[in-house]
């Protein structure tokens, strides 16, 4: 029997699973690359998915107001989150990301919304565009962090501490 799973389809699936596990159970304990705290929380969309070839499962659960009860149930069956649209707030700046765990394709990300300039002739014209770049690069620079927040754990010796810590996260829904 050979797997349909990459390294990367793994490294993906766990990223996701564990950061909804960590935000879930302490939203605001995320760090970025100059000792900030953030806030990261797993909303609306996720969707998990577990087997192989003919026998794979996928649940996705969505809604605006949505405990994701389903998708923690199928984590505690044993599969892996594939996708997920993740919330990351910084400084009262709120960024959302959708990304897909096998290839971590970004599907969108929403950066907080630029005020556009007045007609001024004075204001440089440049100005929006400039502002949604630092924008956009804020919100890549938070997900860089938790990516090497993740890796770092990952390939630690406390990473099977953090699987027992997520297990029985499932087994307590809240």
């Amino acid at each position: 029997m050979s797997s349909d799973l990459s390294t990367d389809d793994v490294l993906g699936e766990d990223f996701l699973t564990w950061l909804w596990f960590q935000s879930d159970v302490a939203p605001a304990s995320f760090v970025d690359a100059k000792g900030e705290t953030f806030t990261v929380a797993m909303e609306q969309k996720i969707v998990v998915q577990g087997g192989t070839g003919e026998n794979k499962e996928t649940a996705s659960v969505s809604g605006a107001f949505s405990s994701l009860r389903e998708a923690r149930f199928g984590l505690g069956t044993g599969k892996k989150v594939t996708r997920a649209q993740i919330h990351m707030e910084k400084n009262e700046m709120a960024f959302q990301i959708i990304l897909k765990a096998n290839d971590f394709a970004l599907g969108s990300m929403k950066t907080p919304k630029v005020e556009k300039t007045s007609d001024d002739k004075n204001e440089d014209p440049d100005a929006n565009f400039l502002e949604k770049i630092y924008l956009l690069e804020t919100g890549v620079q938070l997900f860089d962090s938790l990516y090497a927040t993740f890796l770092k754990l990952r390939f630690s010796e406390n990473w099977q501490n953090t699987v027992l810590e997520i297990r029985n996260w499932l087994s307590n829904p809240s």
